[in-house]
């Protein structure tokens, strides 16, 4: 008894698992395929952030002194750039960027770092930029020898 009950439910089963597949395939629009494969193919492309340097050294500075460099980069991927937030490892040092902007592949874009010349000695900032790319961000440095107001101009670190 157990086994006419046994092989009836395989039997039972096969017959439902074959007539579900061939209803799901006849379901199967093929319009909707080709549109999905294009959509997974696109969100395959991402945008590159190639920058020209990734550190700037204003060299030795007196305290107080504004700086200021430009960090160019180019969106070497093969979607649309964009740039969501620029921020900086504290207030001293002021990003300007292409705010939301999608910047095409192959163009070119500027950032501006703006640093108020504050602190004293070997002085390191670091500007984190936010992007639509593969890492998500990418880390920009700049970096001063202050020398305090009213001292004696005193030469920087050594560099070797």
């Amino acid at each position: 008894m157990k086994r006419i009950v046994t092989a009836l439910s395989v039997v039972t089963l096969l017959f439902i698992s074959t007539s579900c597949k061939d209803k799901a395939i006849a379901k199967i629009n093929s319009d909707n395929v080709e549109v999905a494969s294009n959509r997974d193919e696109a969100q395959k492309k991402i945008p590159v952030m190639s920058f020209d340097k990734s550190e700037h050294d204003f060299g030795t500075i007196s305290q107080g002194t504004p700086q200021e460099t430009i960090f160019k980069f180019t969106n070497t991927g093969d979607a649309p750039l964009i740039i969501t937030d620029a921020k900086s490892s504290c207030g001293c040092t002021v990003p300007e960027y292409p705010k939301n902007t999608p910047i095409a592949p192959g163009d070119s874009g500027e950032m501006v770092v703006k640093f108020n010349g504050s602190g004293q000695n070997q002085v390191t900032k670091t500007i984190t930029v936010t992007a639509n790319t593969a890492k998500g961000s990418e880390l920009l440095r700049i970096k001063a020898f202050v020398n305090p107001k009213g001292a004696a101009a005193v030469a920087g670190p050594v560099k070797g």
